[in-house]
């Protein structure tokens, strides 16, 4: 049985269809474990049909590698005949490609059992089931989140990236220097581009500041009262700041350390609890020091942190960008306007006082990170744990290394936790460790050119 479709639903797809005639495809998406978008592509005729009655999709698209291969050993695979699940379009998400030479739209999808039921292993799900338990106190979840990436060239230089032409100068950029506003110029029409598709597919991004790298900028997504909204948001943005640069004949990279000797990519996200009743914001204070709900929203989000960090940092090249060069705390911490922290309250105004989580890399999946970090606020509101004593000053020369410094110790941690296994349920836990085990024995199976380059007619 199939998700009844309303009449509202209906009336989405007659009016976007009315209001552009031009539309030919429509591209149909939903996110896997990766983060990737994967989905189909449908004529506009068939539109109504999916919001009547859904798409198919095999379940196993929830257990891929990052090379999109199935991994077997998550279940998902031919042990149950590689069947399908129906996925239904989420309401709001349906809107235009702006960079697509044939008129394109786009909409998102969530998967469901045959019975209608949400399908447990689609990360939207996984996140929407927090997201209930902070309805159930009476609370909705304000958050934004900060993307940062590379521009890259089209071109590699064996193998490796390097950073693009200037369409102003012809010249590669050398600089490091963060906020330089003449570095903006230099890639001026490709990111006005993207903030003004941005702006055409509803997506709230506000600015784009140059990052601390050659050709690395920061995208910052407003606030919206909507933890998984926000999710689609930083989803979507990502693919269409790859879209664009494309069609400025450039690449882009997420990748969280694509260059050995320069900052990584970050995905900070900055989050807030709003009271139901009254639409206050439970963390207003002014003094950060002396709020207990924060404090104890906090304590939680350290309690769980070196559990999270395999959702945090899913790859084996999220390590890599970690260091005290590079802003990227590891190990737990807070602090009140301290950038060397995990977790950085700002301090703004009274009633703008909210968590900013700083671990994540931009390799993360945003419904997965955001899950981790809502557990450990969850958990800490309710079991009311203490954060201990904020840093002040450089907490790299105050605090050791102890957040996983691996995938095999994250995997490990995530694995074990209790706490984790009560809110993210413990089978789509196994089919995330599984997938990423795939992964690190296939990545420590491979013989890289440094192996040969020291070993081959050394030894």
């Amino acid at each position: 049985m199939s998700v009844p479709t309303s009449a509202v639903t209906l009336n989405e797809a007659n009016e976007f269809l009315k209001e552009h005639p031009e539309v030919q495809f429509v591209d149909l998406l939903i996110a896997d474990m990766n983060g990737v978008v994967r989905g189909k592509r449908i004529e506009r005729a068939s539109l109504h049909k999916v919001y009547a009655k859904g798409i198919n999709l095999p379940a196993s698209i929830f257990a891929l590698d990052i090379n999109g291969s199935t991994v077997e050993s998550t279940g998902l695979g031919l042990d149950i005949g590689d069947a399908d699940r129906i996925c239904f379009p989420i309401n709001g998400t349906l809107c235009n490609e702006p960079w697509q030479k044939r008129p394109t739209a786009q909409l998102l999808m969530t998967m469901h059992e045959l019975d209608g039921q949400p399908f447990f292993a689609d990360p939207r799900e996984v996140l929407r089931q927090i997201v209930q338990k902070f309805d159930d106190l009476g609370l909705t979840i304000c958050a934004a989140f900060e993307i940062e990436f590379y521009l890259i060239d089209q071109e590699n230089v064996n193998g490796r990236p390097q950073p693009p032409r200037s369409p102003m100068s012809g010249k590669r950029p050398q600089s490091t220097q963060v906020y330089l506003i003449d570095d903006l110029d230099e890639y001026a029409d490709c990111l006005q581009d993207i903030l003004e598709a941005a702006k055409e597919q509803g997506i709230p991004a506000d600015a784009i500041v140059k990052e601390s790298a050659p050709a690395q900028f920061e995208v910052n997504l407003h606030h919206v009262n909507d933890a998984i909204k926000a999710c689609d948001y930083a989803l979507l943005l990502k693919r269409l700041i790859k879209n664009v640069a494309y069609d400025h004949e450039m690449d882009t990279t997420f990748m969280a350390k694509p260059y050995p000797n320069q900052a990584g990519n970050g995905l900070h996200v900055h989050i807030s609890l709003l009271d139901k009743k009254t639409g206050k914001n439970i963390f207003t204070t002014d003094d950060p020091l002396q709020s207990a709900t924060l404090r104890h929203a906090i304590g939680g989000v350290l309690e769980t942190m070196p559990a999270s960090m395999a959702f945090l940092c899913p790859n084996v090249n999220s390590y890599r960008r970690f260091g005290a060069q590079f802003y990227v705390p590891n190990a737990p911490s807070w602090g009140v306007d301290n950038r060397t922290v995990a977790v950085r309250v700002p301090n703004g105004s009274p009633d703008a006082v909210r968590i900013e989580h700083r671990v994540a890399g931009a390799d993360a999946n945003p419904y997965l990170m955001m899950s981790a970090i809502l557990a450990g606020i969850h958990h800490g509101l309710t079991s009311k744990i203490e954060p201990g004593e904020p840093i002040e000053g450089n907490s790299y020369e105050q605090l050791e290394q102890s957040l996983p410094n691996n995938l095999r110790d994250a995997l490990r941690e995530l694995d074990e936790s209790e706490v984790l296994n009560q809110y993210i349920s413990p089978d789509y836990i196994d089919i995330f460790v599984a997938c990423k085990e795939a992964e690190l024995e296939e990545f420590e199976t491979t013989i890289s050119d440094l192996e040969y380059n020291w070993y081959l007619h050394t030894v």
